[in-house]
């Protein structure tokens, strides 16, 4: 997929790491602009521990034209984006993945099996009242190579936006 860097990506290129969080993001949902400054900061804690975000938008953008690569492009570049930003142009990455929600959370261990789905934390609308750090808990006991004690919680934001 294309990512905003003007790279192209695949799974691949993550192999060695231990732990690949895919969370399927947009440019206009209010939830995803206030969990955006969190997932860089989750990608700066993380990232030396091999650790990789991956964002992707699979929003179709004809009538959201906010979420148009142009714009993903432009968003990355404001927000300072740690991780790639890639768009699923075909909705095909999406529909794989069974996502409904922006953001929606897709943690996996160093085999690539699921280790935890659904959302961030249990406040996305004040970070400072954050009582819940779901994927930070799961990351934690990933690495600790321990079982998540919370593997699933239900992912909230906008629903993803599907061609007609």
């Amino acid at each position: 997929m294309p990512g905003t860097d003007g790279k192209n990506y695949s799974l691949e290129e993550f192999k060695d790491k231990k732990a690949v969080i895919i969370i399927f993001s947009c440019n206009h949902c209010p939830y995803v602009q206030a969990y955006e400054d969190r997932m860089i900061q989750i990608q700066k804690d993380y990232s030396p521990k091999g650790v990789q975000i991956i964002a992707i938008n699979s929003n179709e953008d004809q009538d959201h034209p906010d979420d148009s690569f142009e714009n993903m492009v432009k968003r990355a570049k404001e927000k300072k984006f740690n991780f790639p930003y890639l768009r699923d142009e075909s909705q095909d990455v999406a529909k794989k993945y069974s996502a409904t929600h922006t953001p929606h959370i897709f943690l996996f261990d160093q085999k690539r099996e699921l280790a935890y789905t659904g959302k961030i934390d249990d406040n996305w609308q004040n970070p400072e009242k954050v009582t819940q750090t779901y994927l930070r808990d799961a990351l934690n006991a990933l690495l600790a190579g321990k079982k998540v004690s919370q593997p699933v919680t239900f992912a909230i934001g906008c629903t993803i936006k599907w061609k007609k």
